[in-house]
């Protein structure tokens, strides 16, 4: 898929090893990138110094953090202090670091933002190979939220449709770390951890740490990812 010539897209971006990889793709694909991050309240906030690297290495037009309360309604490991990260967690159910409705939310706020740019695509990094079995990470969800959006905006009620992209859905970890390698993403940037220490550094043992390990694994490149000493 190919931009037109000067569109622009919004491009979530967490800061994560998924998100830098939508970025280099919407960049390859020649759109002009705003990338949006969110502080929501998460545990791991320091995952929006990891975005600002990305957004500056990966030649976002802008880079602009929003604050949300998603840590107010709680329900999450991610966004409550007081429940526990899952370690080393079995394979099964939606484990309790779900964020309920995040995407759905994020996702709403990029929209909003895509109408004021009159930006026709939304990027976003979800993936329903290697993940967690959030629900919001589907192409079901995804498929839904374009159509919702279509009809809930002047947008698409004018006849300029929104796009939500979703190029990482299929893919295994491994091969979004070679696609992101051969465009040029560099990984020591991201922190992909639920719960790194002060200074960035994974614990190696949540969902994420473990996702990502594998990948580089199984993808056969070094893994920069700096790990704490447990």
């Amino acid at each position: 898929m190919c931009a037109a010539v000067n569109s622009s897209a919004v491009v979530l971006l967490s800061g994560g090893l998924d998100s830098a990889t939508v970025l280099a793709v919407a960049r390859r694909d020649g759109y002009a990138c705003h990338a949006l991050s969110f502080d929501y309240g998460q545990r791991h906030r320091i995952e929006l110094e990891a975005a600002a690297r990305v957004a500056k290495a990966g030649n976002a037009r802008d880079h602009r953090v929003i604050t949300l309360g998603l840590g107010d309604i709680g329900g999450s490991a991610l966004t409550d202090a007081n429940i526990p990260v899952p370690e080393n967690a079995a394979t099964g159910g939606i484990p309790m670091t779900y964020v309920p409705a995040r995407n759905t939310i994020l996702l709403a706020v990029a929209l909003g933002y895509a109408e004021v740019l009159g930006a026709g695509d939304i990027f976003i990094g979800v993936n329903a190979v290697d993940y967690s079995g959030y629900p919001d990470c589907r192409p079901g969800f995804i498929a839904a939220f374009e159509q919702l959006a279509n009809l809930a905006t002047r947008a698409g009620v004018e006849g300029r449709p929104v796009h939500i992209r979703a190029p990482l859905i299929r893919l295994s970890k491994a091969e979004i770390i070679r696609l992101g390698t051969d465009l040029g993403v560099d990984y020591s940037l991201t922190v992909s951890c639920y719960q790194p220490d002060p200074l960035g550094r994974a614990c190696g043992v949540c969902d994420s740490c473990r996702f990502r390990r594998e990948g580089f694994a199984g993808a056969e490149i070094p893994d920069p990812t700096q790990y704490r000493v447990r």
